[in-house]
């Protein structure tokens, strides 16, 4: 770690920096989008095709299926699966709001279960509670690039004949028991939005899956349920197609993305060594279980007092972030619905806690240096 009196009194350090990362591969990406450009089909072409066989490829799956949107990534796989108003659905309300909104938009129910204290993610003992004879899926949120334990959650599952949709939005290339996110159940989910760890310039989103006739259904709902051009056999889908540029842009990250995922591994692991250093009290700093994964989205602190950490840090201009300030059960749309009676002990005690630290894959030692003396200079005060 770089002394106190060689680092910079003052600094700007984001959350992320996609202008960094833009630099790296400027010269690709344009070549990429010039030559959609050129050939004149935009939507659906040749660069979907590449990326829907390459994802699936890194993926571990047989089957990736390129939608708009990491929303309609969700959507689409529930879709599929006939899900009906009045049907039940269980999740975690430690999400961003589109996992449970597109249970809602169905008309189904989401049951929420509440979180593991060290993982953020949902409690596995917990589910079989949360199971009536009205459930007809699950979905597991790989939060901040932190894997499920799914172990449990796929016993569960096969005990109740339940398919899985796993929301993998934030956890591209993490793996739980050395098996890749995205392949436990019926259906990984995942977001392109460009924050992520593998990101594009607008919206995007994919489906992974291992089942052929699955891919095909999705594949024909993201066209507004078409067989084929014009013709409505069977269904009515949505229009979620992946355009072309996005497509482009992702098949340039995606040759980054193992290099920027150990990047992000690298500087998590740089955080808790020097921060575990600083005895901290009162803090608790990101776990990871022996057989999982954690691809580090965000690099996620428990602060038993965290706003007035969160303001020290923005004022000395770091732009820390909490994810999130109000759990979805919590929200004032979904109190409307009577989820405000709904107690999550632990869900809504990580609302209180939880501060991410900037962390990208360009992000210097030097700002991490910085961001750490800050840190320590809170807590000596």
């Amino acid at each position: 770690m770089v002394t106190s009196n060689t680092i910079k009194d003052s600094m700007k350090i984001p959350p992320l920096d996609l202008t960094r990362e833009y630099d790296e591969i400027k010269s690709s990406v344009q070549a990429r989008i010039e030559r959609v450009l050129a050939s004149g089909r935009v939507v659906l072409g040749k660069e979907v095709e590449e990326f829907e066989e390459r994802f699936a490829r890194f993926s571990g799956a047989k089957f990736a299926i390129g939608v708009a949107s990491g929303t309609d990534a969700l959507l689409l796989p529930l879709m599929q699966l006939g899900i009906k108003p009045g049907d039940e659905i269980i999740t975690t309300a430690w999400t961003f709001v589109a996992t449970v909104g597109v249970i809602l938009r169905l008309g189904a129910v989401p049951r929420f279960v509440d979180i593991e204290y060290a993982s953020f993610n949902m409690n596995p003992v917990l589910l079989e509670k949360a199971f009536t004879s009205k459930t007809k899926a699950i979905i597991p949120v790989h939060i901040y690039g932190h894997p499920v334990h799914m172990k449990p959650v796929t016993d569960f599952a096969e005990k109740h004949g339940l398919p899985i949709v796993e929301d993998c939005a934030q956890a591209h290339g993490a793996r739980s028991g050395n098996k890749p996110v995205g392949l436990f159940g019926g259906f990984g989910a995942f977001s392109f939005y460009p924050t992520k760890n593998l990101g594009a310039y607008g919206d995007a989103g994919a489906v992974i899956t291992n089942d052929r006739a699955s891919a095909e259904k999705i594949k024909q709902l993201r066209i507004h349920g078409a067989n084929q051009n014009y013709v409505y056999d069977d269904s009515f889908g949505i229009n979620s197609r992946l355009d072309e540029i996005q497509a482009a842009i992702l098949n340039v990250k995606l040759d980054h993305l193992d290099s920027w995922n150990k990047a992000r591994k690298l500087a998590a692991a740089y955080y808790t060594e020097h921060l575990s250093k600083l005895n901290l009290s009162g803090v608790v700093l990101p776990s990871v279980r022996v057989d999982e994964d954690h691809v580090f989205h965000l690099y996620t602190l428990r602060v038993k007092e965290r706003d007035k950490l969160l303001n020290f840090l923005h004022d000395k201009g770091i732009s820390a972030g909490v994810y999130y300030p109000i759990p979805v059960h919590q929200q004032k749309a979904f109190r409307k619905l009577g989820f405000g009676e709904i107690s999550l002990p632990e869900t809504e005690r990580a609302s209180r806690e939880v501060l991410s630290l900037p962390l990208f894959p360009q992000i210097t030692r030097e700002e991490q240096d910085y961001v750490i003396r800050a840190v320590g200079e809170y807590f000596k005060k």
